[in-house]
């Protein structure tokens, strides 16, 4: 049989055996980085309109701080994945962002549920523990935000404070759906954190309302940011170098970064990382 051709610019043919299509994995010069971006669920009746099934929900302002950034998002539905699974979908993107929700199982570090503990969902946990593994063994670029930062934490190994609000001695730190909070994080000097924010000693109005935090530290994290009462805000690798580009915040830098730039900075080197 012979080879078929197919027309080119100028009214020239072109063997097309000779010439096979692209990888679909190719990406065009000067696209904007893919990013994954870890959904929400809603069970059925949670969304209006949607009584009778299940859905996967995802705030613009997540997705909008990357859009800005340079980045274009691809948004993940909670899903339980195998390794292989988990890494396919990896290599398919250009960084992942990690966000808030929901509490992660305390099964998962060991320990019996504390009573407030809220919004646990196995699919989600699931999903972003495998995703986490995965983006750490391919160095892809990392940004892990509030839940994702608890997510990361977990899943190398460490644990979780169940429960903050309202302890003597804290500030206050917000609380999932009842209210924010407004407070100063000290940046420790020569950190990740510290270039990302260009070299500045402490971040303010950071937006707050979690009530667990980071414990005991996961596998090969430092603490790179507090708030005025010690709790952790901020975590990387101590070796950063050599892992990798990986930034988790406890706060939510989404809310404010369309007019602040010290916040819109967090998803500013996340696309520049992840265009490398």
């Amino acid at each position: 049989m012979e080879a078929m051709t197919s027309p080119v610019p100028g009214g020239r043919t072109t063997d097309a055996v000779a010439a096979p299509r692209p990888a679909v994995s190719a990406k065009r010069a000067g696209a904007r980085p893919l990013i994954g971006v870890s959904a929400r669920p809603r069970k059925p009746g949670e969304v209006s309109g949607w009584p009778d099934t299940h859905s996967s929900v995802m705030q613009h302002t997540y997705l909008d701080g990357v859009w800005r950034a340079g980045g274009m998002e691809a948004i993940i539905a909670p899903r339980f994945l195998d390794d292989d699974e988990a890494d396919e979908m990896v290599s398919r993107l250009d960084g992942l962002v990690l966000v808030g929700g929901g509490d992660v199982d305390p099964a998962l570090y060991g320990a019996d549920p504390h009573d407030l503990v809220y919004g646990v969902d196995a699919a989600s946990d699931a999903l972003e523990v495998a995703l986490t593994k995965a983006a750490l063994r391919a160095e892809l670029p990392l940004l892990a935000i509030c839940r994702g930062m608890q997510v990361l934490n977990v899943a190398l190994g460490g644990t979780l404070d169940q429960h903050l609000t309202g302890r003597p001695g804290l500030i206050d730190h917000g609380q999932p759906g009842v209210g924010r909070a407004l407070h100063e994080v000290g940046v420790e000097s020569g950190s990740l954190l510290a270039k990302t924010q260009g070299g500045s000693s402490s971040i303010a109005n950071c937006w707050s309302y979690h009530h667990q935090a980071v414990d005991r530290l996961g596998d090969g994290l430092v603490v790179s940011g507090r708030s005025g009462d010690g709790v952790i805000e901020a975590v990387e690798f101590a070796d950063a170098d050599a892992r990798g580009w990986m930034l988790a915040i406890q706060w939510h830098p989404e809310r404010t970064a369309a007019a602040d730039p010290s916040h819109q900075s967090f998803f500013d080197e996340l696309i520049r990382q992840s265009s490398r």
